[in-house]
């Protein structure tokens, strides 16, 4: 009903059926998704007329050609010598402190330790692999089945693109023309929501099952711990407190912060000797090997976003749906639906470039605050990292300990779930999103 409604908002013809049945078809087949991106672009483009080939070519640069983008790399590039350095075990021993006198103390520092993580690279994928090689093993030592291990990590390397500084947020923000420290404000509390509810539900799963003992404490005994961890590995918060302070102050872009924070933790691993010149190669490398899948789709979204604005496929789509509906409760669960399911099917970035303009002005048309529209999309986006049939985290902890996906997606469930509470949260309450925000944005 909604496609065919949409058909008679905009006449749309096999140039724009055609190019759709390609991207979907290329992707089936697992061709790159910058591949799958541009070719239906092209193929749009030479069927409808509307633009010039000759200018695809200038679209595919300035796409690109943003300050903000530079940070997408020096962030990459900052957790990757944070593991190549060890301080993110450091991370790992004072979120363990910090938790060992409660029950399920192991799994809980499990989840800290990926926000932590996050607050630095700003990417799930690098969190779930660089968490996953130091925790879950020790998991399974302490009671916890393997699959339900790897759920737990998986779920919370998902703060990777939630709590910031985030890619997604660098990503979303260049697209709709937003500032990036604006949308790194308003996740704050959204992310740390997510955060504590994968923490929560670790802790009453962990009741329900039994799966790790611990609480046998005293008070002095764990201020003791603590106050141990803190000692040896106080400097490894040197990094997250230099991007937080800078960019929160506005004293530092997320550009600046990024770059500063490589060069940081560069200095860090060479004063612990845990890093040397001959890790560079390999560790810029593997930087640019990640980077390089984020920009190529971003460049090829720009003519596809031009193409479909030219054919009035976002203008026609509010059209639409607002005529089947004007109830923003039902047009916002309606959204929630569209992005959960893309989340499932396609990683964040092309669904960024493609959703959101096409969202955008459904958000605008029922009142939707920009602001809390973005990080609403950003979080709902994030629950696909854990739900087949892509779940991106669910195949990294899957191939760093080759449990299957399916077992681990399904003990993902309860994750799932409470992190939809949080995602429902997030788009009818806008003081979630906008309470840290100037006056101006609220």
């Amino acid at each position: 009903m909604l496609w065919s409604s949409l058909n008679q908002t905009v006449e749309l013809g096999w140039d724009f059926y055609l190019p759709v049945i390609l991207f979907v078809g290329l992707i089936a087949l697992a061709v790159p998704v910058w591949a799958a991106i541009g070719s239906a672009a092209i193929v749009m483009l030479i069927m409808s007329g509307d633009l010039p080939l000759s200018l695809v070519g200038e679209s595919l640069f300035t796409g690109i050609d943003a300050f903000a983008l530079t940070a997408v790399p020096l962030f990459i590039l900052t957790g990757d010598v944070l593991v190549r350095t060890g301080l993110s075990r450091k991370f790992l021993d004072v979120a363990e402190a910090l938790t060992c006198f409660a029950k399920g103390g192991f799994g809980s520092a499990t989840v800290l330790v990926c926000g932590m993580f996050a607050a630095i690279s700003g990417s799930d994928a690098a969190g779930a692999a660089a968490v996953g090689r130091m925790t879950i093993n020790r998991l399974v030592e302490s009671g916890y089945p393997r699959p339900y291990a790897c759920a737990l990590v998986a779920a919370g390397a998902c703060t990777g693109i939630l709590i910031p500084p985030s890619i997604a947020y660098i990503i979303i923000g260049l697209v709709l023309g937003i500032s990036a420290s604006t949308l790194f404000l308003a996740a704050l509390i959204p992310g740390l929501a997510i955060l504590i509810s994968i923490l929560v539900t670790n802790i009453i799963m962990n009741r329900l099952y039994a799966y790790e003992g611990g609480g046998m404490m005293t008070m002095g005994e764990w201020l003791a711990n603590l106050g141990k961890a803190l000692k040896s590995g106080w400097y490894a918060f040197i990094v997250p407190g230099i991007i937080f302070y800078g960019i929160f102050s506005g004293r530092l872009t997320p550009t600046e912060a990024g770059a500063t924070a490589v060069v940081v933790t560069i200095i860090m691993g060479f004063i612990l000797r845990t890093l040397t010149l001959a890790d560079f190669p390999s560790m810029l490398v593997s930087s640019a090997k990640v980077n390089g899948v984020i920009l190529p789709i971003i460049a090829f979204s720009a003519p596809l976003a031009e193409a479909l604005a030219i054919m009035g496929v976002p203008q026609g789509f509010v059209a639409s749906v607002t005529s089947l509906t004007e109830d923003p409760f039902l047009l916002i669960l309606l959204m929630i639906g569209i992005l959960i399911a893309a989340g499932c099917v396609m990683e964040t970035t092309p669904n960024i470039v493609i959703l959101a303009p096409i969202l955008k002005p459904l958000a605008d048309n029922i009142g939707m605050n920009e602001i809390q529209f973005c990080i609403m999309m950003i979080t709902a986006l994030g629950v696909g990292f854990i739900t087949p049939p892509l779940g991106l985290n669910l195949f990294v902890v899957s191939g760093i300990t080759g449990e299957s996906i399916l077992k681990i997606a399904a003990r993902a469930v309860p994750f799932v779930l409470t992190m939809l509470i949080v995602v429902i949260l997030i788009a009818y309450v806008p003081a979630l999103s906008t309470t840290l925000l100037p006056e101006i944005y609220q």
